[in-house]
C-alpha cells in the first residue's frame, strides 16, 4: 500500500514538472505554427491561411492554445482547422461552421502582408498609453481579414489583441478591458477599443 502511494505521488510530481516545463518553454509564434500546420493539411492547403486564433493565455501573456484555419477545397466548409497546444498538434478537423464564411481562395489572408507575428503584436498592443498604469495579465489573439472596416485591402490581415488586466481593489481578479486592432503588415494600430474603467 505504501509503495502504491509513493508511486502515485512520484507520478504526480512528474506530471506537474512536465506542465511547468511546457508553460515555461519559449512558445512557438503563430507564423511558426503555420509552417508546422502545413504538415497536417493537403498540398492545396499549405500556407493558405483563412484565420488564426488563440485561446486566452494562462499564467502569462503568451497564449499556448492556437487554431490555424487553412483553406481546403475538399472540405464542405472549405476549411481545415489544426489545433496546437504548447507547439504540439492536438487535433485536425474540418469544422462545420466558421466565424466567417469561406467561399474560396478569395477568403485566404494575404500571406505577403503577414509580417508582424503574434509575439510582436502583443508587444505593440501593450505599448498603448492607456495601459501604462495597468497590470496586464492575459491576452487572446485573432488574425483575420481587414474586410471593410479599415482603409486597407479587403484581404489584408489584421491582429485583434484582446487584453485582461488585474483589478485595482483585488489584483487576484481580472477584467476584460477590450482590444487593440493592428495591421499585420506594418504594426500600425488601426483601432483601440479599451475600457480601463472595468478594473475599478
Amino acid at each position: 500500500m505504501k509503495m502504491k502511494f509513493v508511486n502515485r505521488t512520484w507520478l504526480g510530481f512528474l506530471a506537474i514538472g512536465a506542465l511547468v516545463q511546457a508553460l515555461g518553454a519559449d512558445e512557438m509564434t503563430a507564423y511558426q505554427l503555420i509552417k508546422e500546420g502545413n504538415r497536417y493539411v493537403g498540398e492545396e492547403s499549405k500556407d493558405k491561411v483563412v484565420q488564426i486564433r488563440s485561446e486566452r493565455s494562462v499564467a502569462g501573456l503568451t497564449p499556448i492554445i492556437w487554431y490555424i484555419v487553412y483553406y481546403d477545397p475538399d472540405a464542405s466548409m472549405k476549411a481545415t482547422e489544426v489545433k496546437f497546444g504548447a507547439g504540439r498538434k492536438l487535433s485536425v478537423k474540418r469544422p462545420f461552421r466558421l466565424l466567417e464564411p469561406v467561399t474560396g481562395d478569395t477568403s485566404t489572408l494575404d500571406r505577403s502582408k503577414m509580417k508582424v507575428d503574434s509575439d510582436k503584436a502583443i508587444q505593440i498592443a501593450l505599448k498603448e498609453p492607456m495601459l501604462d498604469k495597468l497590470t496586464i495579465k492575459a491576452t487572446e489573439l485573432k488574425l483575420v481579414r481587414a474586410g471593410d472596416m479599415f482603409e486597407r485591402d479587403n484581404k489584408a490581415p489584421v491582429w485583434r489583441v484582446r487584453l485582461w488586466a488585474a483589478k485595482l481593489r483585488n489584483p487576484n481578479r481580472e477584467a476584460d478591458i477590450g482590444e487593440v486592432v493592428l495591421a499585420a503588415e506594418d504594426g500600425q494600430v488601426l483601432k483601440t477599443d479599451l475600457h480601463i474603467n472595468r478594473v475599478d
